[in-house]
């Protein structure tokens, strides 16, 4: 793979991925911009909506809340997330993130480093909210 000489990518540029939940948009990875330590975006929820449980087995997530109110779920722990918070997710922890609130909530997210391939980058732990989606493999991103 060659890698981009333009190192800016756009969310307006991303594509949408809904399979686990909500509207998540990758906007630097290997894919987008030749990265080759990890990669993050930005994911929108709506009131009520979440992101299906999961986890990453080689992978730290960190995420910054921009807007909204979250209950993230650390192995079935809930921590309660507000604008301007930041969190953790270390590696192999199982999380699920709800919008709690009552209007729509704005995360930005990084994971590092990169699985050894793509497709081991996310584990479900519970079925993906439309399974049935066509969107790329969340962990694909090469």
């Amino acid at each position: 793979m060659s890698t981009p000489a333009n190192t800016k990518f756009s969310v307006a540029q991303a594509e949408a991925n809904t399979k686990r939940g909500g509207d998540i948009r990758v906007t630097l990875s290997p894919k987008t911009v030749g990265c080759t330590s990890g990669f993050g975006g930005v994911l929108r929820l709506a009131p009520g909506e979440y992101i299906s449980e999961h986890l990453h087995p080689y992978s730290e997530e960190f995420l910054h809340v921009v807007a909204g109110e979250l209950e993230m779920s650390l192995e079935g722990e809930p921590v309660r997330l507000a604008p301007g918070d930041s969190l953790l997710v270390r590696i192999g922890v199982r999380h699920r993130l709800v919008n709690v609130g009552l209007t729509a909530a704005e995360v930005v997210f990084h994971l590092s480093p990169l699985a050894p391939r793509p497709e081991l980058g996310h584990v479900d732990t519970e079925a993906p909210v439309d399974a049935g989606a066509a969107n790329p493999d969340v962990g694909d991103h090469r």
